[in-house]
Protein backbone atom coordinates (compact mmCIF):
# COMPACT_ATOMS: atom_id res chain seq x y z
CA UNK A 1 0.00 0.00 0.00
CA UNK A 2 1.43 3.37 -1.03
CA UNK A 3 2.26 5.65 1.88
CA UNK A 4 0.05 8.73 1.98
CA UNK A 5 1.88 12.04 1.71
CA UNK A 6 0.70 14.89 3.95
CA UNK A 7 0.48 17.12 0.87
CA UNK A 8 -1.71 14.73 -1.15
CA UNK A 9 -5.01 16.39 -0.29
CA UNK A 10 -3.65 19.83 -1.16
CA UNK A 11 -1.97 18.74 -4.39
CA UNK A 12 -4.98 16.72 -5.62
CA UNK A 13 -7.60 19.39 -5.01
CA UNK A 14 -5.84 22.75 -5.23
CA UNK A 15 -6.18 23.29 -8.97
CA UNK A 16 -9.97 22.83 -8.93
CA UNK A 17 -10.24 25.10 -5.89
CA UNK A 18 -8.35 27.98 -7.53
CA UNK A 19 -10.49 27.82 -10.66
CA UNK A 20 -8.35 25.58 -12.83
CA UNK A 21 -4.92 26.02 -14.38
CA UNK A 22 -6.30 28.41 -16.98
CA UNK A 23 -7.21 30.80 -14.13
CA UNK A 24 -3.56 31.03 -13.02
CA UNK A 25 -1.37 33.69 -14.62
CA UNK A 26 1.64 33.13 -12.34
CA UNK A 27 2.54 30.65 -9.61
CA UNK A 28 5.40 30.95 -7.14
CA UNK A 29 6.08 30.74 -3.43
CA UNK A 30 7.93 32.58 -0.66
CA UNK A 31 9.17 31.38 2.72
CA UNK A 32 5.77 30.30 4.03
CA UNK A 33 3.15 30.80 1.30
CA UNK A 34 2.07 29.46 -2.06
CA UNK A 35 1.32 32.48 -4.26
CA UNK A 36 -1.21 32.20 -7.10
CA UNK A 37 -1.84 35.20 -9.34
CA UNK A 38 -5.40 34.53 -10.51
CA UNK A 39 -7.35 36.09 -13.36
CA UNK A 40 -10.81 35.74 -11.79
CA UNK A 41 -11.07 35.84 -7.99
CA UNK A 42 -14.69 34.67 -8.06
CA UNK A 43 -13.57 31.21 -9.22
CA UNK A 44 -11.48 30.63 -6.08
CA UNK A 45 -13.10 28.57 -3.30
CA UNK A 46 -11.46 30.01 -0.19
CA UNK A 47 -13.64 28.10 2.29
CA UNK A 48 -12.68 24.69 0.89
CA UNK A 49 -9.00 25.63 0.63
CA UNK A 50 -8.90 26.55 4.33
CA UNK A 51 -10.43 23.17 5.25
CA UNK A 52 -7.34 21.34 3.94
CA UNK A 53 -5.29 20.07 6.91
CA UNK A 54 -1.91 21.36 5.75
CA UNK A 55 -3.27 24.88 5.06
CA UNK A 56 -2.74 27.28 7.95
CA UNK A 57 -4.68 30.16 6.38
CA UNK A 58 -5.18 32.29 3.28
CA UNK A 59 -4.70 35.92 2.36
CA UNK A 60 -5.40 38.12 -0.67
CA UNK A 61 -2.88 40.69 -1.92
CA UNK A 62 -4.61 42.32 -4.86
CA UNK A 63 -5.16 39.57 -7.44
CA UNK A 64 -2.70 37.25 -5.70
CA UNK A 65 -4.02 34.41 -3.57
CA UNK A 66 -1.58 33.50 -0.81
CA UNK A 67 -2.02 30.08 0.80
CA UNK A 68 -0.08 29.87 4.04
CA UNK A 69 1.62 26.50 4.51
CA UNK A 70 4.62 27.18 6.74
CA UNK A 71 8.35 26.64 6.26
CA UNK A 72 7.81 23.38 4.35
CA UNK A 73 6.03 25.27 1.57
CA UNK A 74 8.82 24.44 -0.89
CA UNK A 75 7.91 20.75 -0.80
CA UNK A 76 4.25 21.47 -1.57
CA UNK A 77 5.25 23.90 -4.33
CA UNK A 78 7.44 21.29 -6.05
CA UNK A 79 4.70 18.63 -5.93
CA UNK A 80 2.13 21.02 -7.43
CA UNK A 81 4.55 22.07 -10.17
CA UNK A 82 5.32 18.44 -11.01
CA UNK A 83 1.66 17.44 -11.20
CA UNK A 84 0.27 20.41 -13.12
CA UNK A 85 3.24 21.34 -15.30
CA UNK A 86 4.24 24.66 -13.74
CA UNK A 87 7.96 23.89 -14.03
CA UNK A 88 8.34 26.10 -17.13
CA UNK A 89 8.05 29.45 -15.40
CA UNK A 90 9.20 31.45 -18.43
CA UNK A 91 5.93 30.74 -20.26
CA UNK A 92 3.93 31.84 -17.23
CA UNK A 93 6.09 34.97 -16.89
CA UNK A 94 5.05 36.00 -20.40
CA UNK A 95 1.40 35.77 -19.44
CA UNK A 96 2.14 37.85 -16.37
CA UNK A 97 3.85 40.46 -18.52
CA UNK A 98 0.79 40.62 -20.74
CA UNK A 99 -1.35 41.33 -17.69
CA UNK A 100 1.10 43.91 -16.44
CA UNK A 101 0.81 45.88 -19.67
CA UNK A 102 -2.59 47.09 -18.50
CA UNK A 103 -2.17 50.43 -16.77
CA UNK A 104 -3.23 49.57 -13.27
CA UNK A 105 -1.80 51.41 -10.28
CA UNK A 106 -3.06 50.68 -6.77
CA UNK A 107 -1.69 50.69 -3.24
CA UNK A 108 -1.40 46.89 -3.37
CA UNK A 109 0.50 46.98 -6.66
CA UNK A 110 2.91 49.61 -5.30
CA UNK A 111 3.59 47.60 -2.13
CA UNK A 112 3.98 44.44 -4.20
CA UNK A 113 6.46 46.15 -6.53
CA UNK A 114 8.60 47.47 -3.67
CA UNK A 115 8.52 44.13 -1.89
CA UNK A 116 9.39 42.23 -5.06
CA UNK A 117 12.43 44.44 -5.66
CA UNK A 118 13.76 44.36 -2.09
CA UNK A 119 12.95 40.85 -0.82
CA UNK A 120 15.56 39.07 -3.02
CA UNK A 121 18.23 41.36 -1.54
CA UNK A 122 17.43 40.77 2.12
CA UNK A 123 20.21 38.18 2.44
CA UNK A 124 22.70 40.75 1.16
CA UNK A 125 21.46 43.39 3.59
CA UNK A 126 21.44 40.91 6.47
CA UNK A 127 24.93 39.62 5.74
CA UNK A 128 26.52 43.04 5.29
CA UNK A 129 24.54 44.44 8.25
CA UNK A 130 25.73 41.69 10.57
CA UNK A 131 29.31 42.38 9.49
CA UNK A 132 28.77 45.92 10.79
CA UNK A 133 27.50 44.45 14.08
CA UNK A 134 30.62 42.23 14.19
CA UNK A 135 32.81 45.35 13.87
CA UNK A 136 30.95 46.91 16.83
CA UNK A 137 31.48 43.73 18.88
CA UNK A 138 35.19 43.72 18.03
CA UNK A 139 35.41 47.32 19.22
CA UNK A 140 33.69 46.42 22.50
CA UNK A 141 36.25 43.63 22.93
CA UNK A 142 39.08 46.17 22.73
CA UNK A 143 40.14 45.50 19.13
CA UNK A 144 40.99 48.72 17.30
CA UNK A 145 38.62 49.54 14.47
CA UNK A 146 41.61 51.13 12.70
CA UNK A 147 43.26 47.73 12.27
CA UNK A 148 43.61 46.37 8.74
CA UNK A 149 41.19 43.51 9.47
CA UNK A 150 38.46 45.87 10.71
CA UNK A 151 38.99 48.14 7.73
CA UNK A 152 38.51 45.23 5.31
CA UNK A 153 35.38 44.20 7.20
CA UNK A 154 34.16 47.80 6.91
CA UNK A 155 34.73 47.77 3.14
CA UNK A 156 32.72 44.57 2.80
CA UNK A 157 29.92 45.71 5.13
CA UNK A 158 29.57 49.02 3.31
CA UNK A 159 29.73 47.46 -0.18
CA UNK A 160 26.33 45.78 0.09
CA UNK A 161 24.68 49.09 0.90
CA UNK A 162 26.70 51.51 -1.25
CA UNK A 163 26.08 49.47 -4.42
CA UNK A 164 22.39 48.93 -3.66
CA UNK A 165 21.29 50.87 -6.77
CA UNK A 166 22.99 48.29 -8.99
CA UNK A 167 21.60 45.34 -7.02
CA UNK A 168 18.11 46.85 -6.98
CA UNK A 169 18.42 47.54 -10.71
CA UNK A 170 18.77 43.80 -11.26
CA UNK A 171 15.88 42.72 -9.01
CA UNK A 172 13.62 45.53 -10.26
CA UNK A 173 14.25 44.54 -13.88
CA UNK A 174 13.35 40.95 -13.01
CA UNK A 175 10.22 42.12 -11.23
CA UNK A 176 9.01 44.38 -14.05
CA UNK A 177 10.00 42.06 -16.90
CA UNK A 178 12.92 44.09 -18.25
CA UNK A 179 16.44 43.03 -19.19
CA UNK A 180 18.39 42.56 -15.93
CA UNK A 181 21.60 43.94 -17.44
CA UNK A 182 19.88 47.17 -18.45
CA UNK A 183 18.40 47.45 -14.96
CA UNK A 184 21.89 47.21 -13.48
CA UNK A 185 23.11 49.89 -15.90
CA UNK A 186 20.42 52.26 -14.60
CA UNK A 187 21.66 51.69 -11.06
CA UNK A 188 25.31 52.07 -12.10
CA UNK A 189 24.56 55.38 -13.86
CA UNK A 190 23.48 56.87 -10.54
CA UNK A 191 26.64 55.94 -8.62
CA UNK A 192 29.25 56.29 -11.37
CA UNK A 193 32.39 57.53 -9.50
CA UNK A 194 33.03 60.62 -11.63
CA UNK A 195 29.36 61.65 -11.41
CA UNK A 196 29.34 61.16 -7.62
CA UNK A 197 32.61 63.05 -7.08
CA UNK A 198 31.51 65.84 -9.41
CA UNK A 199 28.17 66.30 -7.62
CA UNK A 200 29.82 66.24 -4.19
CA UNK A 201 32.40 68.75 -5.42
CA UNK A 202 29.71 71.21 -6.46
CA UNK A 203 29.96 70.63 -10.20
CA UNK A 204 26.76 71.11 -12.24
CA UNK A 205 25.69 68.90 -15.13
CA UNK A 206 23.05 69.02 -17.83
CA UNK A 207 21.87 66.70 -20.60
CA UNK A 208 20.89 68.39 -23.88
CA UNK A 209 20.46 71.60 -21.92
CA UNK A 210 18.23 69.99 -19.27
CA UNK A 211 19.74 70.59 -15.81
CA UNK A 212 20.54 67.56 -13.66
CA UNK A 213 19.63 67.85 -9.99
CA UNK A 214 22.56 67.30 -7.63
CA UNK A 215 21.59 64.32 -5.48
CA UNK A 216 23.39 61.41 -3.84
CA UNK A 217 22.05 58.02 -4.92
CA UNK A 218 24.41 55.70 -3.05
CA UNK A 219 22.48 53.37 -0.70
CA UNK A 220 19.22 54.43 -2.41
CA UNK A 221 16.30 52.26 -3.52
CA UNK A 222 13.33 54.43 -4.57
CA UNK A 223 15.05 56.15 -7.55
CA UNK A 224 16.13 52.90 -9.19
CA UNK A 225 12.79 51.14 -8.70
CA UNK A 226 10.96 54.07 -10.27
CA UNK A 227 13.38 54.29 -13.19
CA UNK A 228 13.31 50.57 -14.00
CA UNK A 229 9.50 50.49 -13.70
CA UNK A 230 9.37 53.13 -16.47
CA UNK A 231 12.18 51.52 -18.45
CA UNK A 232 10.43 48.13 -18.72
CA UNK A 233 7.54 49.20 -21.00
CA UNK A 234 9.89 51.43 -23.01
CA UNK A 235 12.19 48.47 -23.67
CA UNK A 236 9.25 46.24 -24.64
CA UNK A 237 7.93 48.90 -27.04
CA UNK A 238 11.32 49.29 -28.74
CA UNK A 239 11.80 45.51 -28.95
CA UNK A 240 8.35 45.07 -30.51
CA UNK A 241 8.94 47.69 -33.22
CA UNK A 242 12.59 46.94 -34.01
CA UNK A 243 13.57 44.88 -37.06
CA UNK A 244 14.92 41.49 -36.03
CA UNK A 245 18.22 42.08 -37.80
CA UNK A 246 19.14 45.07 -35.61
CA UNK A 247 16.97 44.45 -32.54
CA UNK A 248 19.94 43.60 -30.29
CA UNK A 249 21.38 47.05 -31.07
CA UNK A 250 18.27 49.20 -31.07
CA UNK A 251 16.67 47.64 -27.98
CA UNK A 252 19.65 48.35 -25.71
CA UNK A 253 20.91 51.57 -27.31
CA UNK A 254 17.56 53.37 -27.63
CA UNK A 255 16.40 52.24 -24.19
CA UNK A 256 19.52 53.63 -22.52
CA UNK A 257 19.40 56.89 -24.52
CA UNK A 258 15.76 57.48 -23.62
CA UNK A 259 16.37 56.62 -19.97
CA UNK A 260 19.29 59.05 -19.54
CA UNK A 261 17.18 62.26 -19.22
CA UNK A 262 14.33 60.39 -17.50
CA UNK A 263 16.72 58.98 -14.89
CA UNK A 264 19.00 61.94 -14.26
CA UNK A 265 16.52 64.79 -14.72
CA UNK A 266 13.14 63.45 -13.56
CA UNK A 267 12.75 60.13 -11.77
CA UNK A 268 16.12 60.00 -10.04
CA UNK A 269 15.64 63.32 -8.24
CA UNK A 270 11.97 62.49 -7.54
CA UNK A 271 12.92 59.17 -5.98
CA UNK A 272 15.62 60.85 -3.89
CA UNK A 273 13.06 63.39 -2.64
CA UNK A 274 10.59 60.65 -1.72
CA UNK A 275 13.23 58.69 0.18
CA UNK A 276 14.50 61.77 2.03
CA UNK A 277 11.05 63.04 2.96
CA UNK A 278 9.80 59.60 4.07
CA UNK A 279 12.81 59.30 6.39
CA UNK A 280 12.41 62.90 7.58
CA UNK A 281 8.69 62.38 8.26
CA UNK A 282 9.23 59.25 10.34
CA UNK A 283 12.02 60.92 12.32
CA UNK A 284 9.81 63.97 12.85
CA UNK A 285 7.07 61.68 14.09
CA UNK A 286 9.58 59.97 16.40
CA UNK A 287 10.88 63.27 17.80
CA UNK A 288 7.43 64.87 18.12
CA UNK A 289 5.40 62.03 19.63
CA UNK A 290 8.22 60.50 21.66
CA UNK A 291 7.68 57.12 23.28
CA UNK A 292 3.92 57.29 22.68
CA UNK A 293 4.40 57.31 18.91
CA UNK A 294 6.71 54.29 19.09
CA UNK A 295 4.19 52.51 21.33
CA UNK A 296 1.33 53.16 18.90
CA UNK A 297 3.36 51.99 15.89
CA UNK A 298 4.33 48.85 17.81
CA UNK A 299 0.71 48.25 18.79
CA UNK A 300 -0.59 48.43 15.23
CA UNK A 301 2.36 46.54 13.78
CA UNK A 302 0.20 43.44 13.01
CA UNK A 303 -2.18 45.65 11.01
CA UNK A 304 0.76 47.18 9.13
CA UNK A 305 1.96 43.68 8.20
CA UNK A 306 -1.53 42.58 7.14
CA UNK A 307 -1.84 45.53 4.75
CA UNK A 308 1.67 45.00 3.35
CA UNK A 309 2.84 48.49 4.34
CA UNK A 310 5.88 47.03 6.10
CA UNK A 311 7.35 46.31 2.65
CA UNK A 312 7.27 50.00 1.73
CA UNK A 313 8.93 50.91 5.03
CA UNK A 314 11.96 48.79 4.17
CA UNK A 315 13.25 51.65 2.03
CA UNK A 316 13.13 53.96 5.07
CA UNK A 317 14.96 51.41 7.24
CA UNK A 318 17.74 50.96 4.68
CA UNK A 319 18.09 54.73 4.36
CA UNK A 320 18.30 55.21 8.13
CA UNK A 321 20.88 52.49 8.72
CA UNK A 322 23.09 53.62 5.85
CA UNK A 323 22.94 57.33 6.68
CA UNK A 324 22.47 57.54 10.46
CA UNK A 325 23.96 54.16 11.35
CA UNK A 326 20.90 53.03 13.31
CA UNK A 327 17.11 52.66 13.14
CA UNK A 328 15.01 53.55 16.22
CA UNK A 329 11.45 52.41 15.48
CA UNK A 330 10.58 49.77 12.91
CA UNK A 331 13.21 47.09 13.48
CA UNK A 332 13.04 46.99 17.32
CA UNK A 333 9.22 46.93 17.25
CA UNK A 334 9.24 44.27 14.50
CA UNK A 335 11.26 41.94 16.74
CA UNK A 336 8.85 42.48 19.63
CA UNK A 337 5.80 41.94 17.42
CA UNK A 338 7.12 38.74 15.86
CA UNK A 339 7.96 37.18 19.21
CA UNK A 340 4.61 38.24 20.65
CA UNK A 341 2.70 36.66 17.78
CA UNK A 342 4.38 33.38 18.69
CA UNK A 343 3.74 33.86 22.40
CA UNK A 344 0.04 34.55 21.81
CA UNK A 345 -0.19 31.43 19.65
CA UNK A 346 1.57 29.37 22.34
CA UNK A 347 -0.82 30.65 25.01
CA UNK A 348 -3.73 29.45 22.86
CA UNK A 349 -2.15 25.99 22.68
CA UNK A 350 -2.09 25.84 26.49
CA UNK A 351 -5.70 26.92 26.92
CA UNK A 352 -7.49 25.14 24.09
CA UNK A 353 -8.77 21.56 24.37
CA UNK A 354 -8.77 21.07 20.61
CA UNK A 355 -5.89 18.68 19.82
CA UNK A 356 -5.46 19.94 16.25
CA UNK A 357 -5.39 23.56 17.40
CA UNK A 358 -2.89 22.69 20.11
CA UNK A 359 -0.51 21.17 17.57
CA UNK A 360 -0.96 23.97 15.05
CA UNK A 361 -0.54 26.72 17.66
CA UNK A 362 2.66 25.25 19.07
CA UNK A 363 4.32 24.79 15.68
CA UNK A 364 3.29 28.30 14.66
CA UNK A 365 4.68 29.67 17.93
CA UNK A 366 8.09 28.09 17.33
CA UNK A 367 8.20 29.44 13.78
CA UNK A 368 7.40 32.98 14.95
CA UNK A 369 9.62 33.14 18.04
CA UNK A 370 12.68 31.36 16.63
CA UNK A 371 12.55 32.11 12.90
CA UNK A 372 10.65 35.41 13.06
CA UNK A 373 8.10 34.17 10.48
CA UNK A 374 4.72 35.31 11.78
CA UNK A 375 2.29 34.48 8.97
CA UNK A 376 1.36 31.00 10.28
CA UNK A 377 0.78 32.30 13.82
CA UNK A 378 -1.03 35.46 12.70
CA UNK A 379 -3.31 34.06 10.01
CA UNK A 380 -3.60 30.52 11.29
CA UNK A 381 -4.33 31.29 14.95
CA UNK A 382 -4.33 34.87 16.21
CA UNK A 383 -6.38 36.63 13.52
CA UNK A 384 -8.87 33.76 13.42
CA UNK A 385 -9.36 33.78 17.21
CA UNK A 386 -9.13 37.60 17.41
CA UNK A 387 -8.46 37.85 21.19
CA UNK A 388 -4.85 36.54 20.89
CA UNK A 389 -4.26 39.25 18.28
CA UNK A 390 -5.63 41.90 20.66
CA UNK A 391 -3.40 40.60 23.46
CA UNK A 392 -0.31 40.72 21.22
CA UNK A 393 -1.14 44.31 20.22
CA UNK A 394 -1.37 45.29 23.89
CA UNK A 395 1.97 43.59 24.57
CA UNK A 396 3.47 45.34 21.55
CA UNK A 397 2.22 48.70 22.84
CA UNK A 398 3.86 48.22 26.25
CA UNK A 399 7.11 46.98 24.72
CA UNK A 400 7.13 49.85 22.23
CA UNK A 401 6.67 52.35 25.04
CA UNK A 402 9.75 50.98 26.81
CA UNK A 403 11.73 51.11 23.55
CA UNK A 404 10.67 54.73 23.04
CA UNK A 405 11.48 55.82 26.59
CA UNK A 406 14.88 54.09 26.60
CA UNK A 407 15.61 55.12 22.99
CA UNK A 408 16.56 51.61 21.86
CA UNK A 409 18.20 51.44 18.43
CA UNK A 410 18.82 48.67 15.89
CA UNK A 411 22.19 48.91 14.16
CA UNK A 412 21.73 46.42 11.29
CA UNK A 413 19.22 44.25 9.46
CA UNK A 414 18.53 41.08 11.47
CA UNK A 415 18.99 37.65 9.93
CA UNK A 416 15.84 36.61 11.77
CA UNK A 417 13.29 39.09 13.09
CA UNK A 418 12.64 36.73 16.01
CA UNK A 419 14.46 36.25 19.28
CA UNK A 420 17.83 35.97 17.51
CA UNK A 421 17.21 39.37 15.95
CA UNK A 422 18.13 40.87 19.31
CA UNK A 423 21.76 40.81 18.16
CA UNK A 424 21.18 43.84 15.93
CA UNK A 425 20.58 45.89 19.08
CA UNK A 426 24.15 45.32 20.22
CA UNK A 427 25.63 48.79 19.93
CA UNK A 428 28.30 51.14 21.23
CA UNK A 429 26.65 51.08 24.68
CA UNK A 430 25.67 47.84 26.43
CA UNK A 431 22.52 49.44 27.91
CA UNK A 432 20.91 49.58 24.47
CA UNK A 433 20.89 45.77 24.34
CA UNK A 434 19.78 45.45 27.97
CA UNK A 435 16.83 47.83 27.48
CA UNK A 436 15.79 45.88 24.39
CA UNK A 437 15.73 42.64 26.39
CA UNK A 438 13.71 44.33 29.15
CA UNK A 439 11.19 45.63 26.60
CA UNK A 440 10.88 42.19 25.03
CA UNK A 441 10.45 40.35 28.35
CA UNK A 442 7.79 42.77 29.63
CA UNK A 443 5.86 42.66 26.34
CA UNK A 444 5.99 38.85 26.28
CA UNK A 445 4.57 38.64 29.82
CA UNK A 446 1.77 41.08 28.97
CA UNK A 447 0.95 39.19 25.74
CA UNK A 448 0.92 35.79 27.44
CA UNK A 449 -1.22 36.89 30.40
CA UNK A 450 -3.52 38.89 28.11
CA UNK A 451 -4.12 35.90 25.84
CA UNK A 452 -4.78 33.57 28.77
CA UNK A 453 -7.36 36.03 30.11
CA UNK A 454 -9.03 37.14 26.86
CA UNK A 455 -9.09 33.90 24.88
CA UNK A 456 -12.22 31.85 25.41
CA UNK A 457 -12.69 28.41 23.91
CA UNK A 458 -15.55 28.40 21.40
CA UNK A 459 -18.47 26.09 22.23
Amino acid sequence: MEKKNKYDELVDSIMDLVGGKENISFFTHCVTRLRFNVKDRSLVNIDEIEKIDIVVGTNWAGAQLQIIIGQSVGDAYKLICDKYGFEQEEAIDENLDDNDKKFNISINSIFDAISGCITPLLYVLIGCGMIKVLIILLGLCGISTDSSTCQILTFVGDAGFYFLPILVGYTAAKKFGANEGLGMVIGAMLIYPSFVSGISGGETYNFLGIPIYAASYANSIFPVIMCVAVMAPIERFIAKHSPDAIRSITESLLTILIMIPITYCVLGPLGAFLSQYLTAFILWLYDTTGFLGVAVLAGIRPLIVMTGMHSALQTYMISMITTAGYEPIMLPTAIINNVNQGVASFAVSLKTKDKDLQSTSRSCAITAVVAGITEPAMYGVNVKMKTPLYASMIGNFIGGAIIGIAKVYAYAFPGSVGMFGLLVCVGPTSMNFIYMIIALVVSVIVTFVGTMVLYKEAE
